[in-house]
């Protein structure tokens, strides 16, 4: 599951495609907004394994278009820009935590997401990060103490979101994996996965129209866009030449084959962070389903 802020809608729609395919994950990894997906996902795998042995993986994709059609529906859903002055007070003081207030995000985080249920679900789970002290990106599984701290921080867009400090050390401060990677195929591979379904979110050509670039929000977004839609190329060309080079990862000889299916737009998705409506997530979703229908069938 790649990263994409509110194309996480987008996957969603994807997800209910695969789904219907008939496979049954065995792990799901996600960045950012896939990571969110994701976890909600094991999450509610580890609920039913837990009621009865079992994983009814319509009913996940079921709780998931509920959970999103239900809770996302509009900006303060998400988190609630911070006032001018506080954020020019915040800067001054070198305290400065981002320009929403995400509260709201992370509200539902806690009350859909249960660590002790992540844990104990039969499919494994992995969301990725980046430390901003040493840059460096990290995978985290439910089994970690502090793997809520760095689900938040793996959805944490720099700049408009804050840093999640890790069970509240400053020093340890974390956010959006998208800045390292953004389809985390390579992560799956070395995990030895052999059959991937990769749900990024960005077209891999995107035509961009003129922006205002002296609209803070705006020119943040862009330079997002950029950079994020030349991460998820770069992941999915690794992943699509894998088979032909069987490379060395980590010291570690890869020669299995993997059978990989890549599910992306073809075209720019189109719904901001700060402007969209319960329809504009309806139209994503769909058109989410509709993409990966076709690739699958």
């Amino acid at each position: 599951m790649g990263g994409g802020s509110l194309k996480g809608a987008w996957q969603v729609g994807a997800i209910q495609a695969v789904l219907e395919t008939g496979f049954k994950p065995e792990m799901i990894y996600g960045i950012s907004a896939g990571a969110l997906n994701a976890s909600f996902m094991v999450n509610e795998a580890g609920h039913q394994f837990a009621a009865n042995k079992f994983v009814d993986w319509d009913l996940v994709n079921k709780k998931l278009l509920r959970f999103w059609l239900e809770n996302i529906t509009k900006p303060s859903d998400i988190g609630i820009l911070k006032s001018k002055w506080s954020l020019g007070i915040d800067t001054l003081m070198s305290r400065f935590d981002g320009l929403l207030d995400t509260n709201p995000l992370h509200e539902k985080l806690k009350k859909y997401i249960d660590l002790t249920t992540l844990r104990r679900s039969p499919i494994a789970l992995k969301v990725g990060a980046v430390n901003i002290n040493s840059g460096e990106m990290h995978y985290a599984d439910p089994l970690e103490q502090h793997f809520l701290d760095y689900l938040r921080a793996s959805s944490s867009l720099p700049i408009i979101m804050p840093a999640i400090q890790i069970g509240g050390d400053y020093k340890n401060a974390f956010l959006d994996g998208g800045l390292r990677e953004v389809v985390p195929v390579k992560k799956a591979i070395e995990d030895g996965a052999t059959e991937i379904f990769a749900i990024a979110t960005h077209p891999k050509k995107r035509d961009m129209e003129p922006i205002n670039y002296r609209n803070l929000l705006s020119l943040i977004d862009r330079i997002k866009d950029i950079s994020v839609n030349q991460f998820e190329n770069n992941d999915l060309e690794w992943a699509e030449h894998y088979n032909e080079n069987l490379m060395s990862i980590a010291g570690f000889s890869i020669n299995k084959k993997v059978k990989l299916t890549i599910i992306r737009p073809d075209e720019t998705v189109s719904v901001k962070l700060t402007e969209f409506t319960i329809d504009d997530i309806k139209s994503v979703i769909k058109a989410g389903y509709e993409k990966a229908y076709t690739v699958l069938h």
